[in-house]
């Protein structure tokens, strides 16, 4: 992932403390716990020939890495549906290698709705892309939609109208990346409260480039996190670890489904960091997540230690 992306010698001086705890999100939350909360944890892509060798076996043939892949994670942000639409029958296939695991595959809306043109005259292509999706059944998580960077609030009836056309039956979350969403307290305050109002959740993107876009803000009752390291670089560490405080803490005033998906500018090293994470979230939240299992004699990269210090600040 491109998003957000600093050169190295810039990371030091970026401030990743995660935003205080928005008045917001007490409308959504009810501040207690809820029963058998979901916690999903998983990468963008299941297709990563680095992880042949470390957590897919040697010689694995790309056919055959979501096979693999479930088991190290149990979900996926699904990007490969941004580029392409899928038929039910394909997407059938792809669901019947999770089954009988609580697995969710979150796939994201085609490319050709959102960053073609207008929002107004999709409902075709809409309607082909849930066609397609309905094949994950019960492996069927969030859908993301995502705007390009150049969505500004000019074209936010645009993006509403569109929002509140789409399947009740169905979760959503969107992502906006234009700055000037976030940069006035009343366009960002907009935002979140339509959202809300529409049972949608807002995408959390936490990116080095783009600390606005770490928002923090609850629409509804479940998260959706797109997490962005930087190559086991030494601030990645205490990075996850204000997310795993955060995400506990959500926890307890009532969020119901938390997705949070690992990406890396360098994808290589993603289930390293993810190992690091999982590790530090079973045992503080309580959890017993799987996490990637590394082939005997593999070639993996081990955690650098973490900076005491840095980014312990309250909520």
């Amino acid at each position: 992932m491109e998003f957000g992306r600093v050169d190295e010698h810039e990371l030091d001086s970026i401030d990743f403390s995660l935003p205080a705890e928005p008045v917001f999100n007490k409308t959504v939350l009810n501040g207690k716990a809820v029963k058998d909360a979901k916690v999903y944890v998983g990468c963008a892509k299941w297709g990563r020939t680095e992880w042949v060798g470390k957590i897919y076996p040697p010689k694995t043939k790309e056919k055959d890495f979501l096979q693999h892949y479930v088991q190290h994670y149990n979900c996926i942000e699904l990007n490969t549906t941004h580029y392409k639409v899928y038929g039910e029958v394909g997407i059938r296939k792809w669901a019947e290698k999770a089954k009988g695991m609580d697995f969710k595959f979150c796939p994201k809306m085609y490319q050709g709705v959102t960053h073609r043109g207008s929002l107004k005259g999709k409902d075709f292509i809409t309607n082909e892309f849930f066609r397609g999706i309905v094949g994950f059944e019960e492996h069927l998580g969030p859908i993301f939609v995502q705007v390009s960077d150049t969505f500004s609030p000019k074209r936010k009836t645009e993006l509403f109208d569109y929002m509140a056309s789409l399947p009740k039956d169905l979760q959503f979350f969107l992502e906006v990346r234009h700055p000037d969403w976030f940069a006035k307290e009343d366009i960002r305050n907009e935002l979140f409260a339509t959202l809300k109002q529409m049972n949608i959740g807002a995408v959390i993107t936490d990116t080095a480039g783009r600390r606005d876009c770490a928002h923090m803000h609850v629409t509804v009752p479940k998260v959706f996190i797109r997490y962005v390291g930087n190559s086991l670089h030494k601030s990645d560490y205490p990075r996850c670890d204000a997310w795993i405080e955060r995400m506990k803490y959500w926890l307890q005033q009532g969020i119901e489904e938390t997705y949070f998906f690992m990406h890396m500018h360098d994808e290589a090293t993603s289930p390293e960091l993810t190992v690091y994470l999982i590790d530090k979230m079973n045992k503080e939240m309580g959890l017993n997540l799987i996490k990637p299992k590394f082939i005997e004699g593999g070639v993996s990269q081990k955690p650098k230690p973490k900076q005491r210090g840095l980014f312990d600040k309250d909520f």
